[in-house]
C-alpha cells in the first residue's frame, strides 16, 4: 500500500513539473553595449543597443548585427540612436522605439530614413507591426499604446500601468502591463490573460495560442492558450536581466538580451 502511495504521489509530482523547458545553446561575446531587444529575422538577430542609462538621449545608442551562432558581424550596423529598444520590420524598413519618437531605418543600408514623431511621448518602448503594416508602440512612462498608420500616430490605449511588450497576433493586441497579460481585440476591448510576478518586458507566440514571456529582472514564462503560466527560467540570484525577447519558429529558439551582462542568449525552447 504505500509503495502504490508512493507512486501516486510521484506521478503526481511529475505531472505537474513545468512541461516545457528552455536549453541553453549559446551566448555571444559580453562586449553588446547594453542589449534591450532582440529581433529575429531570417538572415540573422537585430539587436537594440542603448549604450548608457535606460531613457537619456545622449545619441550613443544603436543596433548591431548578430549571425544566427551569436557572432558579432556590426555592433554599429546603424548609430545616431538615444536609447534604441523595441524593433519591428515591414516593407524593408526597421522601425525602433526611441524614447520620444520611432526611427525609421532601411534595412538595406542601416541608415535612419526618418523619424515618427509621437506627441507627448516620454518613454516610448516595445514596437509590434501587424500584417497590414499598422505599427503600435507602447510608452512605459505614461502608460499609453500609440498607432501609427501612414507615418501619422495616434494614441490608442491610456492608463496601462508599467505598459511594455507588445505582439499583435491576427486581429488581436497582446500587451505585457506592470503585472497582467492583455489582450485588446479590434474594438480595443481588454481582456486579462494572465498575471506574472512582475512586469512582463518581451512577448512572442510560439504557436497553438502559447507565448513566450520575459521579465526583466530575470524571469522567462511559457504561457499556454489557457493563460496558465510556467517558469522556465529565473536568473534573478544571478542578477541576469532577461529583456524584449527574440523568436525563430522555425528552430524553436528563444533569443535574450541580457542587459547589463552586455551579451545575448540563446535558448532551444522544448
Amino acid at each position: 500500500m504505500k509503495f502504490a502511495l508512493s507512486v501516486l504521489f510521484l506521478s503526481i509530482a511529475l505531472a505537474t513539473q513545468a512541461q516545457h523547458t528552455l536549453e541553453k545553446i549559446w551566448e555571444s561575446d559580453t562586449t553588446l553595449a547594453v542589449p534591450e531587444s532582440v529581433l529575429f529575422e531570417k538572415n540573422g538577430l537585430y539587436v537594440a543597443l542603448i549604450d548608457g542609462s535606460p531613457w537619456d538621449a545622449d545619441g550613443k545608442g544603436s543596433i548591431g548585427r548578430l549571425d544566427k551562432n551569436g557572432k558579432i558581424i556590426n555592433a554599429t550596423w546603424a548609430t545616431g540612436l538615444n536609447a534604441p529598444k523595441g524593433m519591428g520590420i515591414h516593407d524593408k524598413k526597421l522601425y525602433v522605439a526611441d524614447i520620444s519618437d520611432v526611427a525609421v531605418i532601411g534595412t538595406e543600408t542601416g541608415k535612419i530614413e526618418s523619424r515618427i514623431s509621437v506627441e507627448g511621448a516620454t518613454g516610448l518602448n516595445d514596437i509590434t507591426i501587424d500584417k497590414k503594416g499598422t505599427i503600435y508602440v507602447s510608452d512605459s512612462k505614461l502608460g499609453n499604446v500609440h498607432k501609427i498608420t501612414k507615418g501619422k500616430a495616434e494614441l490608442y490605449l491610456s492608463g496601462l500601468k508599467g505598459v511594455n511588450g507588445l505582439k499583435a497576433v491576427d486581429n488581436d493586441l497582446y500587451i505585457l502591463t506592470a503585472n497582467d497579460v492583455l489582450k485588446a481585440d479590434a474594438s480595443k476591448k481588454l481582456t486579462t490573460i494572465a498575471t506574472t510576478e512582475m512586469g512582463g518586458d518581451g512577448i512572442e507566440p510560439v504557436g497553438k495560442g502559447d507565448y513566450v514571456i520575459s521579465c526583466w529582472p530575470g524571469l522567462i514564462y511559457y504561457m499556454d492558450k489557457d493563460g496558465k503560466l510556467e517558469v522556465m527560467l529565473d536568473t534573478r540570484e544571478q542578477k541576469r536581466n532577461t529583456a524584449d525577447i527574440g523568436y525563430d519558429p522555425s528552430s524553436k529558439t528563444v533569443y535574450v538580451p541580457t542587459f547589463f551582462k552586455k551579451s545575448v542568449v540563446a535558448y532551444k525552447l522544448k
